[in-house]
């Protein structure tokens, strides 16, 4: 009896593994590709919903750089309706793909279907596997713990970041679903924001129309005829989230999705901080106009600060087209220049970031008061956009279309007899290293070029320059043999330039506007 009790349980086990294998194997099928074969759609759905109406999103996986992303399908219900947009669609998904920010979602690629019964536009995002704000926010509170302040200021900082950059494209980009749900918080606290919602997804989109969530992050102006949508409805948005951050929630909505303007006014009123009451009070303004913008809020007493040494290095650091990412580390606690030395000083009491007035450093930071470990961590999370340089910096306006400049005209000075380049570079150049040094008993120099290509390819290049050769004339030679794009000529040139002249001057002292040294290196925290 015994023993057959023992099969059927192990039996029953076979059975279930058996449904489980062949769940996964369901799971993982691929049910479409994208033209290009890049993108291959899974089974598999995820609950992720970056832009409101989008139909359905599933699992896919990036068969080029091997990560999973999100496939995302906009059907809409007239064939003539989506021709009629057509244009508009790909101009405004054409955009999309080209926003780069830390802390907003990535837009891959985008392609239409008009051969499925409804016409399709079909969109890959980056996939937010780590959950929403609202997710995280429910767990927090369910383990009975309270937010700390300054965990909420981060937060509120980045997602700040994300809207006064798209409020300051030309023209300015609309979030209009901002909410708990479409904000994303990564395990290091990098918040990501879902992009922006299209306004005829918002129209021709059966789902959409169907069914509309978090209502109480709209502003009040959408329900009045005639009136004009602007960048404060993501302000109201923003209020209402950074409300339900502080507190976990709301109160008096219990396990209901349903929230009166009342409960966030009442949630407001248990906050401790006058200061932060203000803050939140300042969002949701029923006037638009009275409403302050994303980049005003950043300089709001509540969340401002004079940045310290150490992220102003770090994001000199980071920034550095001169410095290819996997080396970080390395070139912040060494030195590879001539002359960097007596600059700096050696092993431990090398001085990895200075500020002040001219040549008189005020404070200088050394190698011996950094830990390894917690400069790299602090260096990986500026680089991913934890830690955003928003407050100090102009407000600058960001072309929807990434746009080159105008091909320059082939300098009359060059000539050469050997012919053209079959193949010129099409990559263009991401980052890029350049290391210049004399070399002895000569009047030469060795120069050795680090370039990253768009395709994550890299490429070395090393020569000899003479005393005759002039930037100009070696960046001409780069792009006529292939080995850089006509594109990335001035550029190069300008790293070429600036790179024999510090050469030339290495004993003199080095510095940088704005009273930062020009070494970018990253302090530890005072």
């Amino acid at each position: 009896m015994h023993n057959s009790e023992t099969g059927d349980v192990e039996n029953k086990q076979q059975q279930d593994d058996s449904g489980d294998e062949e769940s996964e194997e369901d799971e993982s099928e691929i049910l479409e590709e994208s033209p290009d074969g890049r993108w291959q759609k899974r089974r598999e759905q995820v609950k992720q919903r970056d832009v409101p109406g989008i139909d359905c999103a599933y699992l896919a996986m990036d068969t080029e750089e091997g990560f999973e992303v999100v496939w995302n399908e906009v059907q809409f219900s007239e064939r003539k309706s989506f021709k009629a947009q057509e244009d508009k669609i790909k101009t405004v998904f054409d955009n999309l793909i080209h926003l780069e920010h830390a802390n907003i979602v990535k837009f891959h690629k985008y392609w239409t279907d008009l051969k499925s019964e409804n016409s399709r536009v079909i969109f890959i995002t980056e996939l937010m596997s780590s959950g929403s704000m609202k997710q995280f926010l429910k767990k927090t509170k369910k383990n009975h713990k309270s937010l700390n302040v300054k965990a909420w200021k981060r937060w509120c900082t980045q997602i700040l970041s994300a809207l006064s950059y798209l409020h300051s494209c030309e023209p300015p980009i609309i979030h209009g679903n901002l909410n708990c749900d479409t904000i994303f918080i990564q395990h290091n606290g990098l918040i990501k924001i879902g992009s922006v919602a299209p306004d005829m997804i918002h129209t021709h989109v059966k789902t959409y129309r169907e069914e509309q969530k978090n209502m109480h992050c709209r502003a009040p102006e959408y329900g009045e005829q005639g009136a004009q949508i602007t960048t404060a409805v993501d302000m109201y948005a923003f209020g209402v989230c950074a409300t339900e951050m502080a507190a976990l929630g709301f109160v008096g909505n219990g396990e209901s999705n349903v929230v009166h303007q009342k409960m966030i006014y009442d949630t407001i009123e248990t906050l401790d901080d006058p200061g932060q009451k203000n803050f939140l009070r300042l969002c949701l303004e029923p006037n638009p106009s009275e409403r302050p913008t994303a980049r005003q809020l950043l300089f709001h007493h509540v969340l401002f600060e004079v940045h310290s040494l150490k992220l102003l290095a770090a994001h000199s650091f980071v920034n550095s087209e001169n410095i290819l990412p996997e080396g970080m580390l390395d070139r912040a606690l060494t030195s590879e220049r001539p002359g960097d030395r007596a600059k700096t000083g050696n092993g431990n009491d090398r001085i990895l970031a200075q500020i002040g007035v001219g040549a008189v450093f005020r404070v200088q930071w050394k190698k011996s008061q950094v830990q390894k470990l917690d400069l790299e961590k602090f260096l990986e999370d500026v680089k991913n956009g934890v830690y955003p340089l928003t407050a100090i910096k102009l407000q600058t306006y960001h072309p929807l279309t990434k746009s080159r400049p105008p091909t320059p005209e082939a300098p009359e000075s060059v000539k050469s007899d050997t012919p053209d380049p079959v193949e010129p570079e099409n990559r263009c150049i991401v980052s890029m290293q350049c290391i210049i040094f004399n070399i002895d008993d000569t009047d030469s120099k060795q120069m050795t070029l680090t370039l990253k290509l768009d395709d994550k390819m890299n490429r070395q290049l090393s020569c000899e320059i003479s005393p005759e050769e002039k930037p100009t004339t070696l960046t001409n030679e780069l792009v006529h043999y292939g080995f850089i794009n006509e594109l990335d000529r001035e550029r190069v040139c300008e790293l070429i330039t600036a790179h024999l002249q510090e050469t030339d001057q290495s004993s003199s002292s080095s510095s940088v506007s704005g009273n930062v040294a020009v070494t970018p290196v990253v302090p530890v925290s005072a």
